[in-house]
């Protein structure tokens, strides 16, 4: 993924991690092509990465650090560098999904991105306008399943999620893709800390018109809410906010289809397809 047009926070990193490759290999007296040639990668991307352009993937830091033995001083960057990855408008997020202990989410545009599949993800990304490129939409793509590493910690977190039925019934990225979709929603269901329910479109109250959002219960009993419209997204941790969006989300799982229930009605969309 290309950096430019990144915050400056993002910038600063790559630069800061680019400038650490190059110390460390030029003091082993290696050219780029060389190093290049030692990680299994090209010359060109070893000199984006040394320039801070490029944001380099976990294998190409664990790599590196051991070849060029930096004894761990590489590898213990690659947190912020593969928070690099995710758009500024969502990078506060991500980071607290890493300290989650409860993780709670409210979709109606489309399937949240810890339920995607790499094929549902790429149709996400694919559709937005302006259009991204295509080495973006591959970064956006292997962060978003990175981020579903969550579903095996120790211990794993408490999460649900309760989706808008018009989510599951259009087809980002044809009828293949949503099938494979949907079963990877019926997967995912059947994890014991995970909970799934689906919002009927025939339900006559939904208190969830006014868009997604994402409530939070981090490990030191903080509770946050994230939300997220037209890529201007904002972390609320004030109470009066986060209380009135936990209320929300309560009327959202009473309106709903229980989880029983949900996993039923997911099948049969799946069998419509």
């Amino acid at each position: 993924m290309t950096a430019q047009g990144g915050s400056e926070g993002e910038t600063g990193i790559l630069r800061c991690f680019g400038r650490q490759v190059q110390l460390l290999r030029t003091s082993r007296g290696l050219t780029r092509a060389e190093l290049g040639a030692r990680l299994g990668y090209g010359e060109d991307l070893v000199t984006s990465v040394e320039l801070g352009r490029r944001i380099p993937r976990p294998e190409f830091i664990d790599r590196a650090d051991a070849v060029l033995e930096a004894g761990g001083l590489l590898a213990v960057m690659k947190e912020e560098v593969a928070r690099a990855r995710y758009p500024a408008f969502f990078r506060d997020a991500a980071k607290l999904d890493a300290g989650a202990v409860e993780l709670h989410v409210y979709a109606n545009q489309a399937v949240p991105g810890l339920l995607q599949t790499e094929e549902y993800a790429r149709a996400v990304f694919g559709v937005l306008r302006p259009p991204l490129d295509d080495a973006v939409v591959d970064e956006r793509v292997a962060a978003r399943l990175a981020r579903q590493e969550i579903y095996h910690r120790k211990p794993p977190p408490l999460m649900s999620f309760v989706i808008d039925e018009s989510v599951l019934r259009r087809p980002l990225g044809g009828r293949d893709v949503m099938r494979g979709q949907l079963e990877q929603v019926l997967r995912v269901a059947h994890i014991r800390h995970v909970e799934v329910q689906v919002m009927p479109l025939a339900r006559e109250e939904n208190a969830g018109m006014a868009g997604p959002f994402t409530l939070i219960e981090t490990k030191k009993e903080r509770r946050i809410a994230y939300v997220e419209v037209q890529n201007v997204s904002r972390v609320h941790s004030d109470r009066e906010p986060v209380r009135a969006l936990e209320a929300k989300y309560g009327t959202l799982r009473a309106q709903a289809l229980t989880p029983r229930e949900s996993l039923a009605y997911v099948e049969k969309l799946l069998g419509e397809l």
